[in-house]
C-alpha cells in the first residue's frame, strides 16, 4: 500500500505538497494571510496526463474523502465535502428562545455609541433655560430659587458669564433685568470672589464676543462699571485685571473704557445706573422712597393686602430688609401705628412675601443704627427690644436673633458711657449741620472744644463723612477741608485714624443706604492722605486693623490705588469739583503772589485782607512757612511785619504759626542747598516769635517740638 500510495505523485509533486501543507499550517491562524506567500506554488500533473485543477492555487485546493480534489472558496470557504472556512459562521442560523439549551449571550448584540457627559455643560445648558425663563418672567426670585437649586455652586462664575453674554445680545430690559439680577445673586447664592472670576472670564473671551455682538467691547464695559457702582465688584477689580491680560486683548479695552468713559465721568453712579434705563431700573434711592410712601399710606388706610402688593410689586426681594427697617423705625415713631405694622410684617412673613433671612437682617441693620435713632427717639431702645420680643412670640422672626444680639444687659458704668456717647452723637449731629449751613470753621471747631470730649473725635469723624457722603459734592468738599482744620487744631493723626477705621468697619452697612459709598470713602482716604492729614503708611495701618477681603479692607486698596496715580494730587484736589474755598494748589499760587507783592512795596492791611478771602484759615500755616522763606531769600525782614499784623488781629493763630515753623524747619536741609545761613537764620526768626508770643514758650529753644499744639 505503502509503495501504491507513493506512485501516485511524482518525487517534484511530493515536493510541492509538503511544502503547501507546512504553509497551511501557518496560515490557518491568519485566514487573511497575504495571497503572495503561496501564489507562486502551482500543482502540476504527471507526465502524459491533464491536470483537472492545473492553475489553481494549492490553498484554494481540499482533498475530499474520496481522495479527489476540489476547488473551494476564497479563505477557505466551504465547498461539497470540505470543512468550511476558520470561523466560519452559518448566517441563516436561528436562535430559538424556546430551546431548553437556550443562552441569551448567543444573541446578536450591537455596540451603541454614547458620549461622555460633561458636568460643566450640563450645568451651562440648565442655566441658560433658567436665563432664558427669567428675561421671560422678570421674577428675581425664581431665577434665585433655580439656580440654588441646581446646585453645583463651583460653576457659578460661568453662569455669570452666560448671563452677560447673553443679555449683551439682546435689548436694553434685557441688560438692565442681569444687571439687577446679579445684584440680588450677590452673597446670597453667589459669592463676591465667584462674581469677579465670572467678570474675569468674561474679559478672558471678549475677543470671542466682539465677533458676534456690535460693540461687545463698550457694553461689557458698561456691565462691569454698573457691576462696581452696585458694589458686587470692587474698583479695585479693574485695576488688578489689567495686569493679567494682553494690552493687545479686547479685554483690557473693556477695563480702559469702564475706567475712562464710566468709573472716572462725574456723576457716574446715576448715568451708569441710567444708561439701560430698562423697565427695571430703579435707583435705591428711589426704592426707599416707595417704601417709605407705601408704609405711610398703610398706617393711615391699614389695608394690609394693598400694602402687600405694593411691595411685591416693588420687585425688589433682595431688597425687603429695608422694608423691615423702615416698617419697625416707624412703628416706634408713631405708637398707634404699631398694631399695624406688627400685623403687616406677620402677614407678609406668612405669605413668604418678606424671606426669614430678610427679616433678620432688616432687624440687625436698626440695631446697629439705635443710637441714632436714640436721638430722635429717647426709648429707641426699649421699645426695639419689645418689639423683638413680640416678633419672635409670633413667630415671624427667628428666635437665634435674639441669641445673637445677646441679652442687652449693661453695667453702671456701660450705661453711664452710652448715655454720654448719646449725648455727644446728638450734639455733634447739631454742629455739622450747622457747619455744612455757615462754613464757619472757627465757630465748629469751638464748639467741639466746649463738649470736652476729645476721646470721642474718631465718633465725630465718622459723623462727619457719613452725612457728607448723604448730600452733594459741595458738603463732602467742605468735609476734607474741615478735617485739614480739625487736625491741625484739635485732633491727632490717631483720631483720625481712629475714625476711619470705624467708618470702614461698617462700609457694608453704610453701602445699603449710600449709593457708591466704597468710592466715596476712598476718595475721603485718598484725599485725607493728599491734604497731609493722613501720611500713606497710616493707610496700611487702617487695613492691617481691618479683616481681610472685606469691604473696608477693599476701600483701602482702592485709594491706595488712587494715590499712586499719574496726577493723583491735582485729581483729588478736585475730587469733589471744588466746593468751599480754593483747591490747596491754587491756595499756594495766590500765597506767593500776595507776598510778593506785599514784599515788593504792598500794604500789611491789603496783604491782611488778601490772606483772609482765600477763606481757609487751616491753611494759614502755609503763609507763615512761605513768608519765612521768602524773609530768607529776599533779606528783607519785612516779612515779620506781616505775621506780628497777622497775629495781632487773630488772622493767624498760635497752632498755625507753629505749624508754619515747624514745617519750615522740616525743609531746612533742603533750604540750606541755596541759602548757606538758613539755621542761622530760622533761629533768629524763632527767637523773635517767642519774644513776640507767636509761639508758646513752652518749646524748646531750639525748636525741636513744633508738633505739640497739633498733637
Amino acid at each position: 500500500m505503502a509503495a501504491a500510495r507513493e506512485g501516485f505523485l511524482t518525487d517534484e509533486q511530493r515536493e510541492v505538497l509538503k511544502t503547501a501543507t507546512q504553509s497551511t499550517e501557518v496560515l490557518s491562524s491568519s485566514p487573511k494571510s497575504p495571497s503572495w506567500l503561496m501564489a507562486e506554488h502551482q500543482i502540476k500533473a504527471p507526465a502524459g496526463e491533464r491536470a483537472g485543477n492545473a492553475g489553481i492555487a494549492v490553498r484554494h485546493v481540499r482533498r475530499s474523502h474520496s481522495g479527489k480534489f476540489v476547488r473551494v472558496k476564497k479563505d477557505g470557504g466551504g465547498g461539497k465535502g470540505t470543512w468550511g472556512k476558520l470561523l466560519d459562521t452559518d448566517e441563516d442560523t436561528h436562535i430559538d428562545r424556546n430551546d431548553p439549551n437556550y443562552d441569551s449571550g448567543e444573541e446578536p448584540y450591537q455596540l451603541v455609541g454614547s458620549a461622555v457627559s460633561d458636568p460643566l455643560d450640563e450645568y451651562k445648558k440648565k442655566v441658560a433655560s433658567i436665563i432664558d425663563e427669567y428675561f421671560t418672567t422678570g421674577d428675581v426670585d425664581l431665577a434665585a430659587s433655580d439656580l440654588r437649586e441646581l446646585g453645583s455652586s463651583e460653576y457659578h462664575p460661568y453662569f455669570i458669564k452666560r448671563l452677560v453674554s447673553m443679555a449683551m445680545d439682546r435689548h436694553d430690559k434685557e441688560k438692565e433685568m442681569a444687571s439687577v439680577l446679579l445684584s440680588a445673586l450677590y452673597s446670597d447664592v453667589i459669592s463676591s470672589t465667584q462674581i469677579k472670576q465670572g467678570f474675569f472670564i468674561l474679559l478672558e473671551s471678549a475677543d470671542d464676543l466682539a465677533v458676534d455682538i456690535l460693540d461687545a467691547v463698550d457694553i461689557l464695559a458698561l456691565f462691569i462699571a454698573r457691576a462696581v457702582v452696585d458694589d458686587i465688584l470692587p474698583p479695585a477689580f479693574v485695576t488688578r485685571a489689567k495686569k493679567s491680560l494682553s494690552e493687545s486683548s479686547k479685554g483690557f479695552q473693556v477695563l480702559q473704557t469702564a475706567e475712562k468713559s464710566y468709573l472716572s465721568a462725574p456723576h457716574h453712579a446715576e448715568l451708569v445706573e441710567r444708561r439701560w434705563g430698562g423697565s427695571t431700573h430703579i435707583t435705591v434711592e428711589e426704592v426707599k422712597k416707595r417704601i417709605s410712601d407705601l408704609l405711610r399710606e398703610y398706617a393711615e388706610n391699614g389695608d394690609t393686602s394693598e400694602a402687600c402688593r405694593c411691595i411685591r410689586q416693588l420687585g425688589v426681594s433682595f431688597f425687603h430688609h429695608e422694608v423691615v427697617k423702615r416698617a419697625v423705625v416707624l412703628a416706634m415713631e408713631n405708637r398707634a401705628a404699631e398694631p399695624l405694622i406688627l400685623k403687616l410684617l406677620k402677614e407678609a412673613s406668612e405669605e413668604g412675601l418678606i424671606s426669614s433671612s430678610q427679616m433678620v437682617k432688616g432687624f440687625a441693620r436698626l440695631r446697629e443704627s439705635l443710637d441714632d435713632l436714640a436721638l430722635d427717639i429717647p426709648s429707641a431702645k426699649s421699645l426695639f427690644e419689645s418689639l423683638i420680643k413680640h416678633a419672635v412670640s409670633d413667630g415671624w422672626l427667628d428666635s437665634s436673633f435674639v441669641n445673637s444680639s445677646g441679652d442687652g444687659m449693661l453695667t453702671v458704668t456701660e450705661a453711664e458711657d452710652d448715655e454720654k456717647l448719646r449725648c455727644y452723637k446728638q450734639e455733634i449731629v447739631t454742629i455739622i449741620h450747622e457747619y455744612f449751613l455757615s462754613d464757619d470753621i472757627p465757630e465748629l471747631i469751638r464748639s467741639l472744644v466746649d463738649l470736652g470730649s476729645p476721646e470721642y473725635n474718631p465718633v465725630f469723624l465718622k459723623k462727619l463723612i457719613t452725612l457728607a457722603m448723604d448730600r452733594k459734592n459741595r458738603e463732602k468738599e467742605m468735609a476734607s477741608v474741615l478735617l485739614s482744620a480739625l487736625h491741625i487744631e484739635i485732633f491727632s493723626t490717631q483720631d483720625i485714624v481712629d475714625g476711619f477705621v470705624l467708618l470702614l468697619e461698617s462700609a457694608e452697612d453704610t453701602a445699603l443706604d449710600i449709593l457708591d459709598a466704597s468710592n466715596e470713602l476712598a476718595l475721603f482716604l485718598a484725599r485725607a492722605v493728599i491734604d497731609d492729614v493722613l501720611a500713606p503708611l497710616n493707610l496700611e495701618e487702617i487695613g492691617n486693623r481691618l479683616a481681610p477681603n472685606c469691604n473696608g479692607s477693599e476701600t483701602v486698596h482702592v485709594a491706595q490705588s488712587l494715590i499712586a496715580a499719574r496726577h493723583a494730587g491735582e485729581r483729588l484736589l478736585r475730587c469733589w469739583g471744588g466746593g468751599t474755598g480754593w483747591a490747596v494748589e491754587d491756595a499756594k499760587d495766590k500765597i506767593v503772589k500776595l507776598l510778593e507783592e506785599y514784599e515788593s512795596g504792598g500794604v500789611v492791611g491789603e496783604a491782611c485782607q488778601c490772606i483772609r478771602d482765600l477763606g481757609m484759615p487751616f491753611f494759614n500755616h502755609e503763609v507763615v512757612k512761605k513768608a519765612l522763606v521768602m524773609a530768607m531769600e529776599k533779606k528783607n525782614d519785612r516779612m515779620l511785619d506781616l505775621l506780628q499784623e497777622c497775629y495781632s488781629e487773630g488772622l493767624i493763630t498760635t497752632n498755625q504759626m507753629t505749624k508754619g515753623f515747624g514745617r519750615m524747619k522740616d525743609g531746612l536741609a533742603d533750604l540750606a542747598l541755596d541759602i548757606p545761613n538758613a539755621d542761622e537764620k530760622f533761629k533768629f526768626y524763632y527767637e523773635h516769635a517767642v519774644v513776640r508770643g507767636w509761639l508758646l514758650p513752652a518749646l524748646s529753644a531750639n525748636g525741636d517740638d513744633f508738633a505739640v499744639a497739633s498733637s
